[in-house]
Parts: C-alpha cells; structure tokens; sequence
C-alpha cells in the first residue's frame, strides 16, 4: 500500500452503519495543480447516501463540475429528486458531508455487459471541491462507491476521464483502475 494510501486509511474509519468517518483532525494542507487554495481538512467527515436535503448543494457541485469542463450544467434539484428518490430511481449517489456543508459526491450509474452476464457499476461522476483536494476525500468517495457496485453483485467499477486529463488518469491508476482503450463508435438518439 503506497504511502498517502496508508495515511488515508489511518485517517478514517467505517462505521457499522457503512458510512466512513475521519478519525483526525491534523493534515498538512497541500496545494494541488488544479487549485490555487488549500484548505485544512475537515475535523469529521461522513461519506453516506445523498438525502433529499442534500440537492441544492448536490446541484452546486454538478454545476461546479460542469464548469471546470467548460460544460453547461441543465441539472435541477427537480431532476435530482426524480433520478434520486422517485418511482424508477436511476442513480445512487453518495456524498462527503462535513456536518456543516457537502464537499464533495460521487454519482454511480448501472451497468451491464450481455456476453459476459456481468453487472456493472460507472463512476459517473466524483468530485471534491476546490481545496479540499488531496486530503483522501475522492478514495474515500470510490472506496465507498466499490463497497456498494459489490454489494449490488457487480463484477466490476468503471471509470472514464476525458483525454488530456493527466490528473485524473493519474488518481484512477493509483486507485488500481486500469486503463481500457475504447474502440469504435458509440451513437445516441434523442427520444422525444
């Protein structure tokens, strides 16, 4: 186990309830190549299921996501809601919650792979905000994420990052991830 792994792992702990909380207080801050701030790392933290309470500020942070794309976020707490807690609920997504604020999700999407029989589980989105990077928040987030794609009889995790996104293929490789080329074309149809 690699040495900032370790360090996570000493700073929190699962609760029996599956939820994981930080054990202490005290970590240096750090200054990552995405961000110009660092701030300390949170006293507790909870990782657990977003609630309905949670999607204004789950709304922000895809927002927030969308923008450091250069994308435009159509996201409302409206469709949270429905993706969330409605009839056919489509998404789990679970959330770094402070006490005092959320500071971070991860959205996981079902999968399925027909020749195999095999379920699946994609990392749609993980996000931490903006100084709050490099403090174990995101390992933590897919840690959690593989607890719930196993419990749910997936075989596997998946991941994808955009291209040019070094960071992101560097955080999901030391995470064990393994890169898989994709090959051909993928089309959509809008359903109107």
């Amino acid at each position: 186990m690699s040495t900032s792994r370790r360090q996570a792992a000493l700073l929190f702990q699962t609760a029996p309830d599956g939820t994981t909380r930080s054990k202490d207080a005290e970590m240096p801050q750090v200054l990552l190549e995405d961000s110009e701030i660092s701030l300390p790392r949170p006293a507790v933290l909870t990782i657990r299921h977003a609630k309905r309470h949670d999607l204004p500020e789950l709304n922000g942070m895809i927002a927030a996501l969308a923008a450091h794309h250069h994308d435009a976020s159509a996201m409302t707490p409206d469709i949270l809601e429905r993706d969330l807690f409605g009839d056919r609920p489509w998404i789990t997504v679970l959330v770094a919650d402070t006490g005092s604020e959320l500071i971070g999700y991860a959205i996981l999407v079902p999968l399925y792979r027909a020749q195999e029989g095999t379920r699946g589980m994609d990392l749609h989105h993980l996000f931490v905000r903006d100084g709050q990077r490099g403090h174990g928040i995101g390992q933590h987030l897919v840690a959690r994420a593989r607890d719930i794609a196993k419990g749910a009889g997936c075989g596997y995790l998946s991941v994808s990052a955009t291209t040019g996104n070094s960071a992101a293929h560097r955080f999901y490789e030391h995470l064990e991830f393994k890169p898989r080329p994709v090959t051909g074309m993928r089309y959509t149809q809008a359903l109107t």
